[in-house]
């Protein structure tokens, strides 16, 4: 059997489609199509659906995906014991990362990165969801938990706080709240409950028992933003807010503790590239870690 074309059909059954794992992989469209005929050929079974909108796996697809990723395992342990694993920094790295920690922290300190190692390619995904590393949606995932299943590497980036914020515009006309209840008197912006994905991110309860926001928005930058604008007060990243000159800081006494987590899969752990960006990680949340304290 062809490990290429093995490796072809795992990119394309995590992606969900020919296009996308085509662009991962950076081969044609129609060589990836050729390649997963010929492994259904040699399999003599059909382990892909092909519709406009996608590929789905069949039974025997999702049959043969466990197997494929066993085979996956076993290479890169072959690779990493004869000593010929990938050694230049090179390839694609895909990081998920929630919203704001990827766009706030990540985005602008990524860079640098690139400079070191031109031929490495990063795709950054900074969305309010959750990631499988198991159908590598993400090669890297940035999580506000740590992870309780799965063949994972994980370790803890930082810990960061929120706290409440609010405009000098919006406290000018409405004043300061100076106790938990004046909160009640105030326009409060929160996160979309039915779509928080995780539950470490239902944190109004630990201010307010009932926070009742009349402004919702399921993104951590907007939110930042809402308040920013005038919109009412929100409970925001201080690493985030502290950098904003119209924020202010409400009752300060009120802190909320929580962590990111660095996790990839544990058959990514010999790859070169996948090491060079967890450390890059790393070296950049040490460098300045008095913005998270």
């Amino acid at each position: 059997m062809d490990w290429d074309n093995v490796r072809i059909f795992l990119a394309v059954a995590r992606e969900g489609q020919l296009l996308s794992a085509s662009r991962r992989l950076g081969l044609n469209h129609a060589t990836l199509g050729r390649r997963i005929s010929a492994l259904e050929a040699h399999l003599r079974t059909r382990l892909l659906i092909r519709k406009p909108s996608g590929c789905e796996l069949t039974a025997e697809g999702h049959a043969f995906l466990a197997s494929a990723e066993r085979m996956e395992a076993e290479m890169l342990a072959a690779q990493a014991r004869t000593g010929k694993l990938d050694a230049p920094v090179e390839g694609t790295v895909r990081i998920g990362a929630p919203d704001g920690f990827g766009v706030s922290f990540l985005a602008p300190r990524l860079g640098k990165l690139l400079e070191r190692h031109p031929h490495l390619r990063i795709q950054l995904v900074p969305v309010p969801r959750s990631f499988s590393l198991s159908q590598r949606e993400a090669d890297i995932a940035i999580t506000v938990e740590q992870p309780s299943q799965g063949r994972l590497i994980c370790s803890r980036l930082t810990d960061y706080t929120l706290g409440l914020y609010a405009s000098h515009a919006y406290l000018a006309r409405h004043g300061t709240p100076g106790q938990i209840d004046d909160l009640r008197n105030h326009a409060r912006i929160g996160h979309v409950e039915d779509l928080i994905f995780s539950p470490s991110l239902n944190y109004t309860s630990e201010i307010m028992r009932n926070w009742d926001a009349g402004f919702e928005i399921s993104s951590a930058i907007g939110q930042t933003e809402a308040v920013r604008s005038g919109a009412g007060i929100g409970i925001l990243h201080d690493y985030i807010a502290r950098q904003i000159p119209e924020l202010e800081r409400v009752l300060p006494q009120l802190s909320i503790r929580r962590a990111y987590w660095t996790n990839y899969h544990e058959s990514l752990r010999d790859l070169v590239r996948i090491r060079t960006v967890v450390d890059y990680l790393n070296e950049c949340v040490k460098a300045e870690r008095s913005i998270f304290e």
